[in-house]
């Protein structure tokens, strides 16, 4: 047998009461009405105990579009490969690797793509805050987003994509480690997480078990999950991920 060959009924993934890893060898595709030549795999939803959802879109036959209705769901697009074309009201909006969208609630969001576009997206309803408007719509790209080192630590930096403003309900950050450096605390919080390992390899505790995790694997952590990184290899390691914030419980 071919080392590489997968064992015959074997997966990396696990899906616990209060965790999940997803690897990519169980990746099943949904089809949406009014979708065209765009394939979802949804990573994360409700289905699974969480309170928002995480989207893998690709578009397999050289084009196509996801289209998001206007109603109370709030998306932040990050691009993970390739070249989007957001659209939304009037507006046409290119997006190359590393570029992010948000846009608020009531936003009619159609995504464009090619055969070398993928997407995440994470899609929760808006909870708005008493005396504040709901958030603006906001774009940019991680490459142009200094990364802070996280508790003083140069080894692992931090770059926060939203803004820091009470009238966002989700937070959307990715975390680079250098090889060897790990979360400094094992976390247990009231965010809930919705994470994407976007290079590189580690180790993440869920809980009380340990994962080996790579790029490509999705993470889902429910409030209160104890959770803790090191990265391990040549390489720096390093994931997209989802908290909610601003909202008293």
């Amino acid at each position: 047998m071919n080392p590489t060959t997968p064992l015959f009924g074997h997966t990396r993934t696990v899906v616990a009461s209060r965790h999940a890893l997803i690897a990519p060898d169980g990746h099943v595709p949904s089809a949406f009405p009014e979708w065209l030549d765009a394939t979802a795999y949804v990573m994360i939803s409700p289905a699974i105990g969480a309170d928002f959802s995480q989207i893998r879109i690709v578009y397999p036959s050289g084009g196509g579009e996801a289209m998001f209705p206007r109603d109370e769901h709030e998306h932040m697009t990050y691009v993970v490969a390739g070249t989007a074309w957001a659209e939304w009201d009037d507006n046409t909006h290119e997006m190359p690797t590393g570029a992010f969208l948000f846009t608020p609630p009531s936003t009619h969001l159609r995504l464009r793509g090619n055969e070398f576009t993928v997407l995440t997206v994470f899609r929760k309803i808006h909870e708005p805050q008493p005396g504040f408007g709901p958030p603006p719509i906001t774009f940019g790209n991680a490459n142009d987003v200094q990364g802070e080192p996280f508790l003083g630590n140069e080894k692992a930096l931090l770059k926060v994509l939203l803004p820091t403003d009470p009238r966002f309900d989700m937070a959307v950050n990715i975390f680079t480690y250098q090889p060897g450096a790990t979360l400094p605390l094992v976390e247990t919080h009231i965010m809930e997480h919705g994470l994407l390992m976007l290079s590189g390899q580690g180790v993440y505790r869920l809980e009380n078990a340990y994962y080996p995790v790579t790029a490509g694997d999705v993470i889902w952590m429910a409030p209160y999950c104890p959770q803790w990184f090191v990265a391990m290899g040549d390489e720096p390691a390093s994931y997209l991920y989802y908290k909610d914030i601003n909202r008293l419980p």
